[in-house]
């Protein structure tokens, strides 16, 4: 049954991981200064590993039966 609990999570973050590396392949097709040629990436970037982090550490969660987040405050 957590396989179930997992899936959504995983589709949200398939989505994101999506628009992000579509809005990466059009930053980088667009003529702008190096500086914010780089930004415009770096910043997608970050947010795609940060999004997989946040992926990784919610199926612990859910793995080890805690799943409501209120449940530690």
């Amino acid at each position: 049954m957590k396989c179930k609990k997992i899936i959504a999570p995983v589709i949200i973050t398939i989505l994101l991981l999506i628009y992000l590396a579509t809005y990466l392949w059009g930053w980088s097709h667009i003529t702008a200064p190096s500086w914010l040629k780089a930004i415009g990436l770096i910043i997608p970037i970050c947010l795609m590993g940060i999004s997989i982090y946040v992926l990784l550490e919610r199926i612990k969660e859910i793995r080890s039966g805690e799943e409501d987040d209120l449940g530690k405050y």
